[in-house]
């Protein structure tokens, strides 16, 4: 009979550092309660990870809804509610622009999925946390919440929010036994840069080109990590690069 951990939610499920997350948990005997937007993927994802041995729910949901936020939590089976991790993983950048030049949708969009949508699933699942007096909250964040750099502006913004957010979360809940963390990478190959130029493939091929980038995997395996140290001990922050990347807008590329 398979022993189970507890229950570990992650955001931004169906692809990239969501999924990587998910397999990684899974190894340590999580039941996984993944959300993203993109059904079909997430349908996808849970019969793979079911393959794996592991027991999953899965749920559509765009973090930006604060009325869907609160619908799927408050909706979830009596067995799926009594969350022992958070990964909040959904976020994302759009455009690449000076920023008197940039699309305020694309801000709009950023600060609700980034920092709003965090904030939101948080609210949803701290109290039953704080309820049991245990718990671990990871907020992924971004170099880019570290360090600003050329036309990264409202996107660093956002990241730099989570980043004081997330010190704040860990001041308010340690008094209830609930562990903090943000992990917060440089360049990670994944959709990332092909969600912020919008479809472009190959201008977000570039980005990548001439240095070994992180993969998705390497930011779970450090989520992997913190989330399995023992109790008394709270992993507060990693700051995760490639060797290539020496700050946020400096990456030494191989020449050709």
């Amino acid at each position: 009979m398979v022993k189970y951990n507890g229950i570990a939610c992650i955001t931004g499920a169906s692809s990239g550092i969501g999924l990587a997350t998910a397999k990684a948990l899974q190894k340590l005997g999580y039941r996984l309660l993944l959300l993203a937007r993109r059904l079909e993927l997430l349908e996808a994802a849970k019969l793979e990870l079911e393959n794996l041995g592991a027991k999953v729910y899965v749920a559509q949901l765009d973090v930006r809804d604060r009325v869907a936020v609160t619908h799927v939590f408050s909706s979830l089976p009596e067995e799926w509610k009594c969350i022992d991790v958070l990964v909040n993983n959904a976020g994302l950048a759009l455009g690449f622009s000076k920023f008197y030049e940039g699309d305020p949708e694309h801000w709009d969009t950023m600060i609700d999925t980034n920092v709003k949508g965090l904030l939101y699933v948080t609210r949803a699942v701290s109290p039953g946390m704080i309820a049991r007096n245990s718990g671990h909250i990871v907020n992924i964040g971004s170099i880019a919440g570290k360090e600003v750099y050329d036309k990264g502006n409202i996107y660093c913004g956002t990241k730099f929010a989570v980043d004081a957010i997330t010190k704040s979360m860990r001041i308010e809940l340690a008094e209830h036994g609930i562990r903090v963390t943000s992990i917060h990478p440089g360049a990670v190959e994944t959709e990332f840069s092909i969600v912020r130029f919008e479809g472009d493939a190959s201008r977000a091929k570039t980005v990548y080109e001439g240095f070994d980038n992180l993969l998705a995997e390497d930011i779970a395996d450090a989520i992997e990590y913190v989330v399995s140290r023992k109790p008394h001990i709270n992993i507060n922050e990693l700051v995760i690069m490639p060797q290539a990347q020496a700050s946020a807008g400096s990456i030494i590329r191989k020449k050709v």
